[in-house]
């Protein structure tokens, strides 16, 4: 049976992989596996929105394939939910629902580039992002970050070739919980803009943001869509990872394209999961601050706490992860499979982030810190803290 190149030279799943180290493994009473390699809640959804699941299961209406860009009540609500959030306009219209947010950049993808084009991915990327470009034969052009693992701008400029087709940012960032600054995303809108080039940015984490001012103001502009593609994800919200309900912002011209690519993949939006979204946006306001107040508290304590570690230095931290070079002198595959054995530890190495090209991968490790209590993160200082390995 011939295999398709392109997909036959992709990675493997990072996560999936990871997991496979745990085969035969087993963890003593005392220390118990802690998973923090993937970045997902853990906890179902908030009894209020699981209880409007069960009625919304009641409605023969949600059993049915819907629109294809998704119900038009829930684009309107997350419509009017980012006018205010990012003080612009933004309309119904311009929405995609989407079957998460990997789908909606995979779609975005589709209807901007082809077999030979290239697309622009700062390093360390998100692998999800990466695979697909390979899949599609799409060059991923990696745009390495600088020391505080912001992306540069005019570096960018000088990595343009006739064959590049967008910008990629994800911000709050995978895998490296950098927050990128309200100036530095204007700055790659001019320079999509002004290169001609779609400038993509996934903002699954927007929720959960040290700043309580708006991301940024790209939706102020009132031509923002015609450079902009926005990305989003209920996903973490309103913890409903296992429904896959995403969103995407664009200009009406490109959704019809989209439209295509969503309807040949899944038709259609989880029905399910697109109301639950919908019953989020409109009663969960307060339970997200909430949710987004831990966060917070969590990664000031892993701040504080990795701070007071011997040999291991923090790189970055927000959002969902923490970004730490190590003190070792293995690679950080190895290194991963190794905490495995003698910490219980599970996280995911950098090197599953970056080009075999970029040797930083080596150095570095992403923990999911989201997904650990006070508790589980004292535990995981401890741990990182034991012998030499």
């Amino acid at each position: 049976m011939h295999l398709n190149p392109a997909l036959a030279r992709t990675l493997a799943p990072p996560v999936m992989e990871a997991r496979r180290w745990l085969d035969g493994v087993s963890f003593p009473p005392e220390r118990p596996l802690l998973n923090l390699s993937q970045a997902a809640p853990v906890a179902p959804p908030p009894p209020p929105l699981q209880a409007a699941m069960t009625e919304a299961l009641a409605d023969p209406a949600t059993h049915l394939y819907g629109p294809v860009l998704g119900l038009a009540e829930l684009r309107e609500a997350l419509a009017q939910r980012m006018s205010r959030l990012y003080a612009g306009t933004v309309a119904p219209g311009q929405i995609a629902i989407t079957s998460g947010c990997n789908q909606a950049f995979c779609a975005a993808v589709a209807a901007l580039a082809g077999p030979g084009d290239a697309v622009i991915l700062p390093t360390p990327w998100y692998f999800n992002h990466a695979m697909w470009l390979s899949m599609q034969g799409i060059e991923a052009t990696p745009l390495p970050c600088d020391d505080a693992l912001l992306p540069d701008p005019d570096h960018a400029a000088r990595l343009v070739t006739s064959r590049t087709r967008a910008i990629v940012l994800v911000t709050p960032n995978n895998p490296t919980g950098t927050e990128y600054p309200p100036a530095l995303i204007a700055a790659f809108r001019d320079l999509a803009r002004k290169t001609g080039l779609a400038l993509i940015i996934d903002e699954t984490y927007r929720d959960f943001l040290s700043d309580d001012g708006p991301p940024h103001d790209l939706f102020t502009d009132p031509d923002w869509d015609d450079t902009l593609i926005h990305l989003y994800s209920f996903s973490k919200a309103y913890r409903l990872t296992g429904h896959r309900v995403g969103a995407m912002a664009a200009s009406p011209a490109l959704l019809a394209q989209i439209e295509k690519f969503l309807d040949t993949v899944t038709i259609c939006p989880t029905g399910l999961g697109q109301r639950a979204a919908l019953w989020g946006l409109e009663n969960l306001a307060e339970w997200l601050a909430g949710e987004r107040a831990e966060i917070l508290r969590r990664r000031a304590a892993l701040v504080r706490g990795l701070a007071a570690l011997d040999g291991w230095k923090l790189r970055s931290c927000g959002a969902y992860f923490a970004y730490v070079a190590h003190p070792f002198a293995m690679p950080s595959d190895r290194l991963a499979q190794d905490l495995v054995h003698k910490a219980g530890l599970l996280v995911l190495p950098g090197t599953m982030f970056t080009p075999d090209t970029d040797t930083s991968g080596a150095r570095h490790l992403r923990i999911a810190f989201a997904n650990a209590d006070l508790t589980g993160l004292s535990d995981l200082l401890a741990r990182l803290q034991g012998p030499d390995r």
